[in-house]
């Protein structure tokens, strides 16, 4: 089992910057791969960052150049640097694990998501 705990949401003003943190724990050895997704009210979940230690990093177009996804192996943690913050970055975030399934559900681990709201 996994638990992914997020933190680090809440209410910016557009223009502003915000850092999410995500917090693994439990059988975490296999991690290699993190992402970040959102989800706006309405609107389905989409993929906003992804970090893989084979492949690298990479982006949705919308965030590119104003977010960057970063890990920290000591502590466990993916971050979501976000800046240059847009009231269309509005939603819930969620991290996950894209290449590790829970065994149950045969889907990935989900964090329980952090809200983000950008005020205009």
């Amino acid at each position: 089992q996994v638990q992914l705990v997020e933190s680090g949401g809440g209410l910016v003003e557009a223009g502003g910057s915000l850092t999410l943190s995500c917090a693994a724990s439990g059988n975490i050895a296999t991690i290699y791969a993190m992402a970040w997704y959102r989800q706006a009210p309405g609107k389905p979940r989409e993929l906003v960052a992804r970090f893989s230690s084979r492949t690298g990093t990479n982006y949705a177009d919308s965030v590119k150049d104003r977010f960057t996804i970063s890990k920290d192996s000591a502590k466990n943690t993916v971050y979501l640097l976000m800046t240059s913050l847009k009231p269309e970055d509005s939603g819930v975030y969620y991290c996950t694990t894209p290449t590790l399934y829970d065994p149950h559900t045969h889907s990935p681990y989900w964090g329980q998501g952090t809200q983000v709201t950008v005020s205009s």
